[in-house]
């Protein structure tokens, strides 16, 4: 990439000095959540296509690209199964290949309580961070990690993967790609297309585990399977289904032209090529952003101070540092944000 992702002429952290009266946060939010988006009716998926619950399968007959789209990862993320849900009973078959559509984790999903809508994310752990052959191959044992080794077939025969998600604090929709350029293609053909995001972000992935996208499948070296996470939007909202329902839209429209060129046919507008530089965790337990930040905001001047971590002042690094997707309640070592630099616009 063009992108100079590694330079910067300002520290993140600074250590604020203990004489200082006031410091910069605008405190911690309450965690109320508004849901406006009503719980879709799984009950078509209980059965699914191989006696596996949530799978389901339309085959063309014909020669094509194995595309494959996911979504309910974590159980309260459910506007990607409201969009799924959509387009299953429209008997999706695509003109050519076999489009898998795969509901990952309905244990969650069943469990969910609105009055506790952060509590479904897992039955035992994130199902997003056990995606390790050493994990899927072992003798360990958890809900999400047997689901994981079910559905593991589907994805490991995909030419296309997009894994639908959404955010918790409020973010602008975009997609999230692994270091491998034929992923970045995919993601770009997808975020060229009308009224769909144009931010395209390589990130650093997460130390708690490999996410479904960095399955082995599709970060092997000479491998051709790509993937591309979308961020649609809010959790509970109705336009993150929109976003979802566009972005699916776009992929079986251009499954063919990204399979076999690697780009789309039509580029409504170029894609926007952007890199993860660091990920920022939060250090104490008192981490407040100076303002409540919307992920996507672009800071334009490298040193603004963006939040404050205990006594530390978190800065910006360089010009126009892109904030992604930020974690308005971290907890104590957990991912408060990400800082993001912009690379390229693409056409796709």
């Amino acid at each position: 990439m063009s992108c100079k992702a590694g330079l910067r002429h300002h520290p993140i952290r600074i250590r604020q000095p203990q004489l200082t009266e006031q410091l910069p946060g605008t405190g911690r939010p309450a965690e109320i959540f508004k849901i406006d988006l009503p719980l879709p009716d799984l009950s078509a998926w209980q059965g699914g296509a191989h006696d596996i619950p949530g799978v389901c399968i339309f085959d063309s007959g014909t020669a094509g690209p194995e595309i494959v789209v996911s979504a309910l990862v974590h159980g309260n993320e459910y506007a990607g199964a409201c969009a799924l849900e959509r387009l299953r009973q429209t008997n999706p078959v695509p003109r050519s290949g076999r489009l898998t559509l795969i509901l990952a984790n309905l244990s969650a999903f069943n469990a969910f309580d609105r009055t506790r809508p952060l509590h479904s994310r897992y039955c035992d752990e994130d199902l997003n961070r056990v995606w390790h052959p050493g994990r899927l191959s072992g003798h360990e044992h958890s809900l999400e990690l047997d689901r994981a080794r079910r559905i593991r077939p589907f994805i490991q025969r995909a030419d296309l993967l997009l894994d639908i998600h959404s955010t918790l604090w409020p973010s602008e929709p975009l997609f999230i790609v692994p270091p491998r350029p034929r992923s970045v293609e995919l993601a770009c053909a997808l975020a060229s297309g009308k009224e769909l995001p144009a931010l395209v972000l390589t990130d650093l992935g997460h130390n708690g585990g490999p996410r479904l996208i960095e399955e082995g499948h599709f970060m092997s070296a000479g491998g051709t399977g790509r993937s591309c996470l979308l961020e649609a939007g809010q959790h509970w909202e109705k336009n993150t289904v929109t976003v979802a329902e566009a972005a699916i839209l776009r992929l079986l429209e251009q499954a063919e032209n990204i399979h076999l060129a690697g780009k789309s046919s039509e580029p409504d507008h170029p894609a926007v090529t952007a890199i993860v530089t660091d990920n920022v965790l939060a250090r104490s337990s008192d981490f407040t952003f100076v303002e409540p930040w919307v992920g996507g905001k672009n800071i334009p001047h490298a040193g603004s101070v963006i939040a404050r971590d205990g006594d530390d002042l978190i800065c910006t690094p360089y010009d126009n540092c892109l904030l992604i997707m930020p974690n308005h309640r971290p907890r104590r070592g957990q991912l408060a944000v990400r800082l993001a630099r912009i690379c390229t616009a693409s056409q796709s």
